[in-house]
This record gives C-alpha cells, structure tokens and sequence, in this order.
C-alpha cells in the first residue's frame, strides 16, 4: 500500500520566488491551498458514503481518506490562526 504525501506541505508556487519573475500573487496560492484541502473533504465524504452504502469495502481506505482531510484542515486553521496573530502584531505596532 502506498501512502501520498499530504500536497499542503509542497507549495511549488515559493519556489518561484527564487527564479527571475517576482509576480507571486498571494490570494491565488491561498485559494489554490484551500481548495486542495476542500477537495480532501469532499474525497473523504464520498468514500464514507461509499463505505456506508457499500461501493468500498475496504475501510482503511476510507480512515486514511478521513484522517488525510482531518490533517489538512487543522494545518489549515493553524495556518490562519498564525496569519491572524501576525496581522495582530501588525495593527499593534506603533508608527
């Protein structure tokens, strides 16, 4: 059995930063990060639907799925607990 590396973790999109072109746009790694972890919540819904109703009897697939979107959603609410934190600390500071 082969176990995926959680993608959230790899964000191609800084590797650009390095190169040549500067243009990295925020909102666009933001939404593209979010909906990877929406789609690890959909894909985790449907096998348990596919489990309940039969289509999948393998029901490690099924955890692994839910753990793997379990995972992914708390990195992304500790990802914007700390975005939150940091624009605190922002709007504290005195100019």
């Amino acid at each position: 059995m082969r176990i995926d590396n959680i993608s959230f973790f790899e964000l191609p999109e800084l590797k650009k930063v390095n190169s040549t072109s500067n243009n990295i746009n925020f909102n666009e790694i933001l939404k593209n990060e979010l909906d990877k972890v929406n789609d690890n919540q959909i894909n985790a819904e449907q096998a348990t639907q596919d489990l309940l109703t039969g289509k999948a009897t393998d029901i490690h697939q099924v955890l692994i799925a839910t753990e793997e979107a379990r995972l992914s959603l708390e990195l992304a609410v500790q990802i914007r607990n700390k975005l939150v934190d940091a624009y605190q600390e922002i709007s504290r500071m005195q100019i």
